[in-house]
């Protein structure tokens, strides 16, 4: 889990670290009977049931030697990771005012100026909620017009905390143990109104935060050509009797591997949640 300060759990007055709140779920499992296995899964056969999950490629299946598990039903869990920018210091200042989500972070901004990346409804939707919280706030967008629905755009172009940066991108992050701003980089001979001309190493804007909303990437590469997924590759539940069933009976969805929309601790919860209670109806009515 990226989130370090977890704020938005239910059942946690002051917030929860979200490491805590990982090792919990796994201790309150363990109590109940469940068993972790540490590795990671390198190969699933979807085929034929029990179905096969190898986390070696040197004991594949049919083989079953160690490293190989035999599942009557499998629940797809494997998430989604935020698309970043590959910025030199971005990685080591995540948590330090760089984010990915707004929802989970924005409280910590109160009164402060921060920027956001990005050009789609879901940026514009960022954007829109850190002005609840910022007292000021730049989009950085690499084109002259956004991706985003018309009704994005004009609450975002009607927003007095809200000032658009066009042709531009982020070059880096500036900051030893905090971000305290960024350099930018224009892709047009005009310069940006804002700012003015930049130069090799970038116009450096000061911000407080750097938030970055260019989309995710559904850890689905372990299921391409074993489960149905979308043109983006999220894995589609496409059940009717088991709503959160694959295309192969036994097999279902939950988490961010298959919510691009919402995105929460909370909601993959329960995703999980409606899971594991189709799979206890399908096992008993499939045995």
């Amino acid at each position: 889990m990226q989130t370090s300060l977890v704020e938005n759990f239910p059942g946690f007055v002051d917030g929860v670290q979200g490491p805590d709140l990982m090792g919990n779920m796994r201790k309150q499992a363990e109590r109940l009977g469940v068993t972790f296995v540490d590795k990671n899964a390198t190969e699933v056969d979807f085929t034929k049931r029990p179905f096969t999950i190898n986390t070696s490629p040197s004991n594949p299946s049919p083989t079953l030697g160690e490293g190989s598990y035999l599942g009557r039903s499998v629940v797809v869990a494997t998430g989604a990771e935020f698309k970043w920018l590959g910025l030199p210091n971005e990685q080591k200042l995540i948590g330090r005012g760089v984010s990915a989500c707004a929802t989970c972070d924005a409280a910590f901004f109160k009164d402060k100026k921060v920027v956001v990346v990005g050009g789609g409804d879901a940026a514009l939707e960022e954007a829109l909620y850190l002005t609840k919280f910022v007292s000021s706030l730049f989009i950085v967008h690499r084109r002259s017009e956004f991706r985003a629905s018309k009704i994005m755009q004009d609450k975002v172009f009607a927003n007095p905390k809200i000032k658009v940066i066009w042709n531009a991108q982020i070059i880096d992050v500036v900051g030893e143990q905090k971000v305290e701003s960024v350099r930018l980089q224009y892709l047009t001979p005009n310069p940006s109104p804002n700012l003015g001309e930049g130069n090799e190493r970038g116009e450096v804007l000061p911000c407080d935060g750097l938030f970055i909303a260019i989309g995710h990437t559904p850890a689905t590469k372990l299921f391409e050509g074993k489960i149905d997924l979308d043109p983006k590759f999220f894995a589609k539940r496409q059940g009717d009797k088991y709503p959160t069933m694959s295309n192969i009976d036994g097999v279902f969805i939950a988490g961010d591997v298959h919510d691009f929309r919402y995105r929460q601790a909370i909601t993959a919860a329960g995703y999980g949640c409606e899971a594991a209670l189709d799979v206890e109806r399908w096992l008993g009515e499939n045995t």
